[in-house]
C-alpha cells in the first residue's frame, strides 16, 4: 500500500466506524469460534495470538498471526507478544489528527478497529485449593489489560469487547450497522472495559497484600453484582447484592438456593450472620453438630449436640417465640430427623442453611413450605481474615474476631473450681455470646447431652438491662446456668442480678477497676467466676 493510500484508509472518526481489523486474544474460548466466523463474514481481518489463533484456524477461520504484524515472535513463554507499537499504535492513534495519521503512515502502522480480549483467569487460579504463588503470578495478565485500556481510551475509533457475554450484542451491532459500530456502543463498551481492568488490578493487589499484618495505606475493593434485590432493609430503599472479586468460595453469597422465593436484603444479612456463627461454634473443640436460630443478626437459640436433630431441637428451644420467622443454620448435613424437627407443627423459618441435605430431608422441607428459602453452602469453609463496615464517605477495616475460645487460658477468680464439663460448655457459649450485639449477656448450660443457649440480652445501652433481659428469656432455666458477658462488668450490679436469679458460674473478660467487687460477690454467694482476658464487642 502506498503512503497516500495508507493515509486514505485511516478514515477520520465519525459516529459510525467500519470494522476492518480485529485483534482477538482470549483465555475463555467460549463462543469465540462462532464469533470468528461472523467476523469473517463481514470481511474483517482477524489478528490473533497463540492458543486463540490455533482455535480459530482449526475451525477454518482465517487469522493473521501477531508476529506477522509486529515482526517479532511471541517470546518468554508468552509474556511478550502484543506489547508493540504496531499494536498499540493501531489502537491509540487519533484518526482525526493529521500528525497521528502521518506517524502511522511513516511507521507502517495499520489501525485496529475492534479488540476482543478477556484476561488471564487470575481469579479462578487463586480460588483453587493449594495454588502456589508462582502459579498465580503467571496468571497476572499484562498484555491483555494494556490492549483493553488502549482500546477503551480511544473508544472514539475502537470498540473493545471483554467477555463472551458481550458477543451477542457485538454481532447485533455489526448487523444493524452493516459492519460498523456506533459511538454510543463503543463508549458503553469502554466504560465496562475500565471496570474490568480496575477490578482485575484490585484483585491482584488484594492477593499480593493478603498476608500483610497491617492494613494497606490504600485499600482497593472490587465487587461484582450478583443480583438486584426487591428492596433494602425497608421497601423505600433500593438494594443489590455483590460478591467480592477474588474472595474464596464458601460464603453465604455463594450459596445454592434449592427452594423458595428470592432472598431479600434482610434475609442475606441475617443468613450470613447465622452461617458465620454456626461455623464458629463448629470450630470449638469437641463440637459434633451445631445449630443456630437467629433473628435480626442476633442468635436467639444455639446448641451443640451429638446429633444434628438434637442440636436443631435445642436451638429452637432457646427462644421458640423469637425463632418463629427466623433463620436456622446447621454446621452439618441436615438429615431426615433434623428436617422433621424443623418442619414440626408450630415452627416457621424464613431461611434454612446447611452444607447439604439428605434427599428425603430436602423433599420434606420443600413440601412443608412453598416459600421457605433453602440454601446449601457446601463443605468448603473459607478463612477470611478481615472485614469492612461502610460508613458515609468511607469505611472501617478490622481483623475479624476469629479467636477460638480456649478455657485453659482463662483465669479462675472466685467461687468453686469449675468442672471440665462446665468449661467445655462455656467455650461453646462464649462463641455464641460474641455473636450477639453489644452490650451482650448470655445464659446457657448443659441440657440432655447438649450445650445450648437458654436466654440472652443483646444490643442494650447498659449491661444491667442485658442481664435482666437474659434472665427473663431464660426463665426457670436460669437456675444453675452459666452466664457470659462480652465485656467486663463496670459495677457488680449486673452480676448481682445474675446471682439473685440463680446462676452458678459467671464468665467475663475482666479488666474493670471494680473487678474485685464482682469477685468478692461471687465468693460470698458460692458462684464460680472466670475471666477470659478477651473482649468481644459486636456493633
Amino acid at each position: 500500500m502506498t503512503s497516500k493510500a495508507h493515509a486514505e484508509a485511516i478514515a477520520p472518526t465519525t459516529d459510525l466506524v467500519r470494522v476492518s481489523r480485529a485483534l482477538v486474544s482470549v483465555s475463555d474460548k467460549a463462543g469465540i469460534i462462532e464469533l470468528g466466523k461472523i467476523l469473517a463474514e463481514f470481511s474483517i481481518e482477524i489478528i490473533s495470538t497463540g492458543g486463540t489463533a490455533t482455535t480459530l484456524a482449526n475451525a477454518g477461520v482465517k487469522v493473521t498471526m501477531i508476529d506477522e504484524v509486529t515482526g517479532f515472535p511471541e517470546m518468554m513463554d508468552g509474556r511478550v507478544k502484543t506489547l508493540h507499537p504496531k499494536i498499540h499504535g493501531g489502537l491509540l492513534a487519533r484518526r482525526d489528527l493529521p500528525g497521528h495519521v502521518q506517524s502511522m503512515v511513516d511507521h507502517d502502522i495499520k489501525p485496529i478497529d475492534l479488540v476482543i480480549v478477556n484476561l488471564y483467569p487470575f481469579e479462578a487460579t487463586i480460588a483453587k485449593e493449594g495454588v502456589i504463588d508462582s502459579e498465580a503470578i503467571e496468571q497476572i495478565d499484562i498484555g491483555g489489560p494494556s490492549m483493553v485500556r488502549s482500546a477503551a481510551k480511544n473508544h472514539a475509533s475502537v470498540a473493545v469487547v471483554t467477555g463472551p457475554s458481550q458477543y451477542e450484542t457485538l454481532v447485533s451491532q455489526l448487523k444493524a450497522n452493516i459492519g460498523q459500530t456506533s459511538f454510543a456502543f463503543r463508549k458503553e463498551l469502554a466504560a465496562e472495559a475500565f471496570v474490568q481492568t480496575a477490578s482485575y488490578d484490585a484483585m491482584i493487589a488484594n492477593w499480593m497484600t493478603r498476608d500483610d499484618e497491617q492494613a494497606p495505606d490504600t485499600l482497593t475493593l472490587s465487587y461484582r453484582k450478583v443480583d438486584d434485590l426487591r428492596y433494602g432493609e425497608n421497601p423505600h430503599q433500593s438494594a443489590a447484592s455483590y460478591r467480592a472479586i477474588g474472595a474464596p468460595m464458601g460464603t453465604l453469597i455463594d450459596a445454592e438456593q434449592l427452594h423458595g422465593k428470592p432472598l431479600s436484603f434482610n434475609n442475606l444479612n441475617d443468613a450470613s450472620a447465622a452461617l458465620e456463627t454456626v461455623r464458629a461454634i463448629a470450630r470449638v473443640k469437641g463440637t459434633q453438630h451445631a445449630a443456630i436460630v437467629l433473628k435480626h443478626t442476633n442468635p436467639c437459640g444455639a446448641a451443640s449436640a451429638p446429633t444434628i436433630a438434637a442440636a436443631i431441637d435445642r436451638a429452637i428451644a432457646g427462644d421458640p417465640m423469637a425463632a418463629f420467622g427466623g433463620i436456622l443454620a446447621s454446621s452439618t448435613q441436615i438429615n431426615l430427623a433434623g428436617a422433621q424437627r424443623i418442619a414440626a407443627e408450630g415452627t416457621f423459618f424464613e431461611v434454612v442453611i446447611a452444607p447439604s441435605y439428605a434427599p428425603d430431608a430436602l423433599e420434606l422441607l420443600q413440601q412443608r413450605w412453598k416459600n421457605l428459602r433453602i440454601l446449601a453452602v457446601g463443605d468448603q469453609v473459607p478463612w477470611i481474615n478481615r472485614e469492612t463496615k461502610f460508613i458515609p464517605g468511607g469505611l472501617l477495616v478490622q481483623d475479624r474476631d476469629l479467636v477460638t475460645p480456649i478455657h485453659d487460658q482463662w483465669t479462675y477468680q472466685a467461687g468453686p473450681k469449675p468442672t471440665n464439663e462446665q468449661l467445655d460448655a462455656t467455650a461453646m457459649l462464649e462463641t455464641v455470646c460474641r455473636s450477639l450485639s453489644s452490650n451482650a449477656v448470655l445464659l446457657g448450660g448443659i441440657d440432655n447431652q447438649s450445650v445450648r443457649l437458654f436466654g440472652a440480652g443483646a444490643g442494650q445501652m447498659d449491661r444491667v438491662a442485658s442481664c435482666l433481659g437474659a434472665v427473663r428469656k431464660a426463665g426457670d432455666l436460669v437456675k444453675g446456668s452459666i452466664a457470659l458477658s462480652d465485656a467486663f462488668f463496670p459495677f457488680p450490679d449486673g452480676p448481682q442480678i445474675l446471682i439473685d436469679a440463680g446462676v452458678s458460674m459467671i464468665v467475663h473478660p475482666g479488666g474493670s477497676k471494680r473487678d474485685s467487687e464482682t469477685f468478692e460477690l461471687c465468693d460470698q454467694h458460692n458462684v464460680t467466676c472466670m475471666t477470659t482476658g478477651i473482649r468481644h464487642f459486636r456493633h
